[in-house]
């Protein structure tokens, strides 16, 4: 997920450097960035659950290549769930209310 910043005009800002930048509103862009932190950190959590979970398996075959591939694998599956767990929604409303 990447920020989307589509709600501030860089042309105009670029094309007048001497506007007054406190008037620039980042609300959207904040919360933008706190649901990528939230989705982030459910992601790696994720990931580290099926990392231990799958340690001991042969999932990825045996050899030097298994655990990259078992890396990768995790890693897949973990990017592809964000937002199932509920984690990066709890993390949001958590962030959203202490940052009022």
């Amino acid at each position: 997920m990447e920020l989307n910043t589509n709600f501030v005009d860089i042309n105009s800002i670029k094309s007048n450097p001497s506007k007054d930048y406190k008037e620039i509103n980042t609300s959207k862009l904040e919360d933008a960035a706190l649901r990528k932190v939230s989705n982030d950190f459910e992601s790696f959590f994720t990931q580290q659950l099926l990392d231990i979970s799958l340690k001991s398996t042969n999932i990825a075959g045996e050899g030097n290549g298994s655990d990259i591939i078992k890396s990768m694998y995790t890693e897949a599956i973990s990017r592809e769930s964000t937002g199932t767990m509920g984690i990066s929604d709890m993390l949001y409303n958590f962030l959203t209310e202490r940052n009022k």
